[in-house]
This record gives structure tokens, C-alpha cells and sequence, in this order.
């Protein structure tokens, strides 16, 4: 499957180290201001070689849209776009050629299809996400206009964690770092580390905490389909990705009823209010109107700039060291990749209700 969504739809093609890699989205509703100067920013927080911590990849990532759009508006129809690559080292994989990177996509890609690129890692890179950061900045216009609002930030790196709630986080301190962590005591730390493990050709990973504002109650589907389902299935489509929870996730297990559950209260905001948000703003699949918050656990690249054995194609050991420019960890530039499968979701989402009652 190289499409997400339903009606907001997001159809994906390129390689790493091909010519460019782009996408069609379809379902995007006609008459929405189409900012592309936003676009690429949202681009620009995503591309590499922006900070020492990481890739050295340089690659301007700048959008062409082909279509879609007329005097600064959705129509309606198809919007087709394309980024090009241009700073592409294919040599510096010339010695994975025959050989499988541990905890990569190699060994499985080349025994599902017979056949691999194996520069860059091909169509398995993350480079392929450029497109879900162009379908994610046209959903978030779309749903600005409905008051919606998705912010994911860095909350952990190795052993290094943000402790305190978003609510007691100003999130728009997000981007004044790195890192892009909003808790200014802890990102410097976060940053020391990716620094030290970079030196030592070693990657790391951590969990980026996405919240999503302003969502009206009723999104997803009772059965098949839960909003948690669908959000769930989005961000354990991002490369790396190997674990989500929402609102207390794990941590409720060890809970009684009686200290979970978000008790309803009178509110002259909403019709109904609860009093915690221990759920996430998901309860029985669907939004029930408050903040719905989750977190994302990110592995460590599984390039790594360091010996480790291996195989050949042919089963045989060998040892490999990689060569090229790699991220030592890819939270920072994955947050505005969760932010975009976010908003992708829930516009989806949104578009699927408005056809589930008259």
C-alpha cells in the first residue's frame, strides 16, 4: 500500500536516491487558502542537515506543486507534487551492495520483493516521509479552519525525559531549539547526549508526545476503524516507530477504576466536561472533545557508524561498516512527521463523520 486515508487521501512515490519523491492528494476540500510558504516550512523542519545533531545530508527539499490549485485555492481536485533530490552520495553505499544492515529494512524489502535499492535504503528510507509533511501542512490548513490544532514536541531522549505535563509546558517554545523540546531545562541535556553518541557512531532513540486541540467530539468509528485504531496505525507507520499509547497508556494498568476514570462536570465551554483527560480524548474510539495526547516510541537508527557482523546475500558472516550521513537520533526531524500523519488522521477522519448522519 503506497496510500493513506479514505477520503483525505495521500499516494506516495520515490526513492532516496532516485530522481525526486512526491505524491497526490486527493479529498482535499475545495476553497481552502493554500499557503506555501507554510508548506515549506513545514518541509524545512523536516529536512536535513538544519542542526549538528543531525544528518549533514544537505538538501534544500523544496516543494513544486503541479496541481490542484488555482489563484491561491484547493479546487477540488488532485494536488500533485514533487520535492527533487540533489545531494545524493550513492557511493557511500557501494559496501552494502551485497550485505544486510542489522535491524534494517534490507533483509526483509529484498526477501518480500526479490529485488532492493540499496542506495539510501531505496523506497524504505525516511527521505519518503517528505511526502507525508506535504499531505500533513495542506490537512493542517484544512483544519485550522475548523479550529483544530496538532503540536507534537521531543519529551524523551535515552533516559532523559520532560516530566512535567504538557499543560505545564508553553509549547511554543517547541522550535526554539534543536531538540525541539519545549522544556528549555531538559533540552540542552537532550541535546548533549545526541551530541555524545553521534561521536561515537552510535544512534539512540526516544518518544515524541503529539496533542491534538480542538477536535470535535464523535471522530472515528464505533467498531472497526476507533480513532486510537487509525491514529495508532498512522504513527506505527513512520520508520522507527515501535510503540504508542494515549492519555495514561501503560500507567493505567496498575490503577483502580475509581482513580481513572474522567468524571463528568458542569462547563460552559461544552455540553459535557470531564474533570481529568486520563483517556487521551478517546473513549470507546471516538473523540469525546477534550485534548487527545499520545506518545510515540522511536529505536535507534539502525545505521550506525560503527563495526557490527553481519551476512552477506548468500548467508555467509562478513562485517559491516556503514559510510554516509545519518541521523544519531531522528526525533528531532520526526516531529513534524508526527505532526503531519496526525493531522492527515483526524482530517479523514472529520471528512468520514460529516457523511454519518444528515
Amino acid at each position: 500500500m503506497n496510500t493513506f486515508g479514505k477520503i483525505f487521501t495521500l499516494t506516495t512515490f520515490g526513492e532516496s536516491h532516485g530522481e525526486a519523491v512526491g505524491g497526490v492528494i486527493d479529498g482535499m476540500p475545495a476553497g481552502i487558502m493554500i499557503d506555501e510558504q507554510f508548506i515549506q516550512a513545514e518541509l524545512n523542519r523536516r529536512r536535513p542537515g538544519q542542526s549538528k545533531i543531525t544528518t549533514s545530508r544537505n538538501e534544500p527539499d523544496k516543494v513544486e506543486l503541479l496541481s490542484g490549485v488555482f489563484e491561491g485555492k484547493s479546487t477540488g481536485t488532485p494536488i500533485g507534487f514533487i520535492v527533487r533530490n540533489t545531494n545524493q552520495h550513492s557511493s557511500d553505499y557501494d559496501n552494502m551492495r551485497e550485505l544486510f544492515r542489522p535491524s534494517h529494512a534490507d533483509y526483509t524489502y529484498a526477501m518480500k520483493y526479490g529485488v532492493r535499492d540499496h542506495r539510501g535504503g531505496g523506497r524504505t528510507s525516511a527521505r519518503i516521509t517528505i511526502s507525508r509533511c506535504v499531505g500533513g501542512a495542506l490537512a493542517k490548513l484544512a483544519l485550522n479552519q475548523l479550529g483544530i490544532n496538532v503540536l507534537a514536541y521531543t519529551s524523551q531522549v535515552g533516559d532523559i525525559k520532560v516530566e512535567k505535563p504538557y499543560t505545564e509546558l508553553d509549547l511554543s517554545q517547541t522550535e526554539t531549539n534543536a531538540v525541539r523540546c519545549p522544556d528549555l531545562e531538559k533540552a540542552p541535556l537532550m541535546e548533549q547526549l545526541i551530541s555524545e553518541v553521534k561521536a561515537d557512531g552510535d544512534t539512540i532513540g526516544g518518544i515524541i508526545t503529539c496533542v491534538i486541540k480542538g477536535c470535535p467530539v464523535g471522530l472515528g468509528e464505533p467498531e472497526f476503524g476507533k480513532l486510537n485504531a487509525q491514529l495508532g496505525s498512522a504513527m506505527l507507520g513512520i520508520n522507527a516507530v515501535k510503540g504508542i499509547e494515549f492519555g495514561d497508556g501503560f500507567d493505567i494498568v496498575n490503577k483502580r477504576g475509581s482513580q481513572v476514570n474522567d468524571i463528568f462536570v458542569e462547563s460552559e465551554e461544552h455540553p459535557l466536561k470531564t474533570a481529568s483527560n486520563h483517556s487521551g480524548g478517546i473513549q470507546g474510539g471516538l473523540s469525546n472533545g477534550q485534548d487527545i495526547t499520545m506518545r510515540i516510541a522511536f529505536k535507534p537508527v539502525a545505521t550506525i557508524l560503527m563495526e557490527q557482523p553481519t551476512v552477506d546475500a548468500s548467508g555467509k558472516a562478513t562485517v559491516l561498516k556503514a559510510k554516509g550521513r545519518h541521523d544519531p537520533c531522528v526525533l528531532p526531524r520526526a516531529v513534524p512527521i508526527v505532526e503531519a500523519m496526525a493531522a492527515m488522521t483526524i482530517l479523514d477522519c472529520y471528512l468520514t463523520n460529516k457523511c454519518s448522519r444528515l
